[in-house]
């Protein structure tokens, strides 16, 4: 009797999903996966054995046979003095009295799930709100294309044959790859028993507090909110969360998750903003406190050019604003400790902190989540992260130059560039260096070589190469009195100085908190748009430059002035016009210029390189963490 009763239910929720469908102009019964294959022959059959299929992943019947016995949501919709219903609900009473364990059969297609023989079954089990049911499983492979959905597709096929979960799902390229990285597994890395349990612990413990916060209304998939979780909070540090605890962070992450539902998640700031806030509330902070700033640095001035660039950044500031700024430093921090510092600072009353490398973004983006009224920023490029800003230069442009000068002055036309990371980013500069070179040189070449790959050494490669010309590091500590830095020509194995790029930190900084001083830092917040904030300044900010040597002609520094005018102005872009990489056409079109998202993310080298793009495990271990957090795939040209 109760079991008809729990027909009568079941046969109302059907009547409701079906009308309601049909309201909206959708298909108000099951889905048939045999009216949505593709061409018999374009795809093949893959049997996975016993799997425990997710519930809310069945989505219609292998064959048109019995989709029209149910609504869209599986629930029946035969009347109630039928054989079908007597069936259903002498089905649902042996469920309650003892359980349903035969398996179902079942086809899955797109990670999608259709019933080839238990279509009552699984009505039943959805009517109690089952998690899931064990199924004979047969994968539908289809053929490979270009498009997204399809993409994503293989890329769950080879997470799944790795880790045996088929119940998180993501709505963007690369995602898989990453979450396999986030929980601590090398790319081809299987999982364990262990993993797999831990796994499904966490990610349902998750899943239950995003959408009892909401997360349906969201466009994004839990899957999707659960990356950026775990990009904030280690998936480690989650295994001994209370349900308190994490219904707590869930909440203090919800702009994280707001955040992946836009088409670009990033707004470019390329140029400080010059829009100026009402006079009145450019007064009112002179009565406010001191600026108190924080600078963290992974090393020591004395051991890393980079740490010495920001340093004299903060002492800029403090000559600069020196009775509206105090400064402090942290200085041969890592990944252990940044939080220790990041702690220590705002307990030290700074209200704004920069952390200067990108292995320290997800220390940043946790301490701004449980500090709002301090200003974070990490200095990093293309990070999507809201609660934190990110600041970056554009360093392309004066490798630009700098290709320029090498192409005018090489007596050979081999020219030798040494890079450290493969990150976005530094894939331009490369680039860049590359294009000024043959603009002003069409047979120049460009030999690359990579400091930080394991086994090699690069500078021996180059004079092997017979390069006439190296493009090294970028500046040197006072204490080295190395002159291979910058650009050079080499002559009897002595570097002559040719230019240099310059990383003008202390402007950078000088113009950053002039927006905090003068009111105009909110109008960067675009708040309708809920994007994450980058600022990517370049030579028409002043805090990228070249600095010529007096051994270069003056007709060549003529040049590099006329080229420089000509970006500065924006009336050219060094990534203009027809590019070709190493395999092909990358911009066919003379009148067009890569977009500002294309220069960042490039993974292609142009045609005039000699080298390639390392991959994560050719390089040395100490280059790994800053890698894995912002380097670049070396993936072909589509």
């Amino acid at each position: 009797m109760v079991a008809r009763e729990d027909y009568t239910k079941a046969y109302k929720a059907g009547k409701k999903e079906y009308q309601s469908r049909l309201m909206k102009g959708e298909l108000p019964t099951l889905k048939v996966l045999d009216e949505i294959l593709p061409p018999r022959g374009s795809y093949s059959e893959v049997p996975l054995g016993l799997v425990q299929i997710p519930m809310d992943q069945i989505v219609g019947t292998k064959t048109g046979g019995r989709s029209n016995a149910f609504a869209a949501n599986f629930m029946p919709i035969i009347r109630e003095n039928s054989e079908f219903a007597l069936k259903w609900a002498s089905l649902c009473g042996s469920h309650q009295n003892e359980g349903i364990r035969d398996p179902i059969k079942a086809y899955e297609y797109m990670n999608k799930f259709y019933v080839e023989e238990g279509n009552k079954r699984v009505s039943v089990l959805k009517y109690f709100e089952a998690v899931s049911v064990p199924g004979m499983v047969t994968r539908i492979l289809p053929p490979r294309t270009n498009e997204k959905e399809n993409r994503i597709y293989y890329e769950f096929v080879d997470f799944y044959n790795l880790s045996g979960v088929n119940y998180i799902w993501f709505s963007k390229l690369g995602s898989f790859a990453r979450l396999q990285a986030a929980i601590g597994k090398q790319p081809d890395e299987v999982w364990t028993d262990e993993d797999k349990l831990n796994f499904s612990s966490i990610y349902n413990r998750f899943t239950a507090e995003f959408e009892a916060r909401g997360g349906k209304k969201l466009s994004i998939t839990p899957g999707d909110a659960f990356l950026a979780f775990i990009g904030i909070y280690s998936f480690e540090s989650l295994t001994d969360k209370t349900t308190n605890e994490l219904r707590e962070m869930v909440v203090k992450s919800w702009e994280e998750f707001c955040l992946q539902e836009e088409e670009e998640e990033i707004d470019l700031k390329m140029d400080p903003t010059e829009e100026k806030a009402p006079l009145l509330n450019r007064l009112l902070p002179l009565s406010s406190p001191k600026l108190k700033i924080a600078f963290i640095y992974e090393k020591t001035t004395t051991s890393s050019a980079w740490t010495y660039a920001h340093e004299l950044g903060r002492l800029h500031l403090e000559q600069t604003f020196s009775d509206e700024v105090s400064t402090v430093y942290y200085e041969n921090v890592n990944k252990d400790s940044i939080e220790e510092a990041i702690a220590d600072a705002i307990e030290e009353d700074c209200n704004i902190v920069f952390t200067t490398t990108p292995t320290f973004v997800q220390a940043s983006v946790k301490a701004a989540i449980d500090h709002p009224n301090v200003k974070i920023l990490n200095c990093s490029l293309n990070t999507s992260h809201r609660y934190i800003r990110n600041y970056y230069a554009r360093m392309h442009e004066a490798k630009f130059l700098m290709g320029a000068i090498a192409g005018a002055m090489t007596e050979n036309n081999r020219l030798g560039y040494l890079a450290d990371y493969p990150l976005q980013g530094s894939i331009a500069n490369i680039n860049a260096f590359a294009l000024g070179a043959k603009m002003i040189n069409p047979r120049a070449e460009v030999y690359l070589e990579w400091t930080t790959k394991k086994d090699t050494d690069s500078m021996e490669n180059l004079r092997r190469s017979q390069v006439s010309i190296i493009s090294g590091k970028d500046m040197v500590i006072p204490e080295d009195s190395s002159r291979f830095f910058g650009l050079y020509s080499m002559e009897r194995d002595y570097p002559r100085s040719l230019a240099m790029p310059l990383w003008h930190w202390g402007k950078f900084y000088e113009r950053l908190i002039r927006t905090i001083m003068d009111g105009t830092w909110k109008y960067d917040d675009n708040t309708a748009a809920k994007k994450a904030i980058n600022y990517w300044w370049g030579m028409s900010a002043g805090v990228i430059d070249v600095i010529c040597s007096q051994n270069l002609p003056i007709g060549t520094k003529r040049l590099v002035e006329l080229l420089k005018s000509t970006i500065l102005s924006g009336e050219f872009n060094p990534f203009s016009g027809i590019l070709y990489s190493q395999k092909g056409v990358v911009q066919s079109d003379p009148n067009s210029s890569l977009s500002p998202e294309e220069i960042i993310t490039m993974d292609w080298l142009a045609e005039n390189i000699v080298g390639d793009i390392p991959k994560l495990e050719e390089l040395q271990e100490e280059a790994k963490p800053v890698t894995e957090q912002q380097g670049v795939e070396n993936k072909p040209i589509v």
